[in-house]
C-alpha cells in the first residue's frame, strides 16, 4: 500500500511538470499572445540584395517623400557605387536632391561618376516622358559629377527654360548643341528654346534702354 502511494505521488508530480513545461514552450493547442507593431513601426521592407538594381527594384514603390527615409533606414542600399547611385536616384525621385547629393559625396571620388551614371539612367526615362520639370533637378545633380553628359545638359536646360531660369538654360543648351548635332527633336527643341531666350533678352534690353532714356532725359 505504501509503495502504491509513493508511485501515485510520483506520477502526479511528473504530470504537473509536463503541463508546466508544455505551457512554457507554447506547444500546439496552447493559446499564445501576439505582440503587434506600433503605429509608427514600418511594414514589410525589401530584403537586402547584393545588387543595387535588385535593391532599387524592390525599393522603387517607396521612393516618395513620405516613405523613403524610413524604408531606406531599415533596408539600406548595397555599399557599392551602383548601390549609391540607386539610393541617390530613389531620394531624388522623392524630391530630396540634397540627400541624394550627400549619398554620392559619401563614396570615394573615383566612384562618383559611376553613381551619377546610375542616377542618369533612372532619370532619363522620366525626362524622355516629357516631365522636364521633375527630371531637371536630377539632371543638374548628374552634371555635378558627369559634366559632359550631353543629354543631361539638354534636359537640365529645358527644365531651366520652362522655369524661366534663362541664364542657366542658355548655358546648358548651348553646351548641349556643342556636343550633339543630330537633326532630331532634341536639337530642334534646344534651338527653339534658345531663339525664344534671345528674343526675350532682346526685348528686355530694349525695355531697359527705354527706361534709362526716360530717367535720364532732361525735364522741361
Amino acid at each position: 500500500m505504501q509503495r502504491f502511494l509513493y508511485f501515485a505521488g510520483f506520477t502526479y508530480i511528473a504530470l504537473c511538470g509536463a503541463i508546466l513545461f508544455r505551457e512554457s514552450r507554447g506547444w500546439p493547442g496552447v493559446a499564445t499572445v501576439r505582440v503587434e507593431h506600433g503605429a509608427d513601426a514600418p511594414g514589410p521592407v525589401p530584403s537586402t540584395s547584393s545588387s543595387g538594381a535588385q535593391w532599387f527594384a524592390a525599393m522603387k514603390p517607396y521612393c516618395n517623400a513620405v516613405e523613403v527615409d524610413v524604408r531606406e533606414r531599415f533596408t539600406p542600399a548595397p555599399r557599392t557605387s551602383d548601390g549609391a547611385g540607386y539610393a541617390a536616384a530613389c531620394f531624388a525621385l522623392a524630391g530630396k536632391i540634397d540627400r541624394a547629393r550627400t549619398i554620392i559625396e559619401a563614396i570615394p571620388p573615383r566612384d562618383r561618376a559611376a553613381a551619377a551614371s546610375v542616377l542618369f539612367n533612372v532619370a532619363h526615362p522620366v525626362a524622355d516622358a516629357g516631365d522636364d520639370r521633375a527630371s531637371g533637378p536630377m539632371m543638374q545633380l548628374v552634371l555635378e559629377y558627369w559634366p559632359d553628359n550631353y543629354m543631361a545638359l539638354y534636359h537640365a536646360g529645358m527644365s531651366e527654360y520652362s522655369l524661366g531660369q534663362t541664364t542657366l538654360a542658355e548655358k546648358h543648351l548651348r553646351a548641349f548643341l556643342g556636343m550633339y548635332n543630330a537633326a532630331d527633336g532634341f536639337t530642334s527643341a534646344a534651338r527653339d528654346a534658345l531663339r525664344k531666350i534671345e528674343a526675350r533678352n532682346a526685348t528686355d534690353l530694349v525695355r531697359l534702354r527705354r527706361n534709362v532714356e526716360r530717367e535720364t532725359a532732361p525735364r522741361p
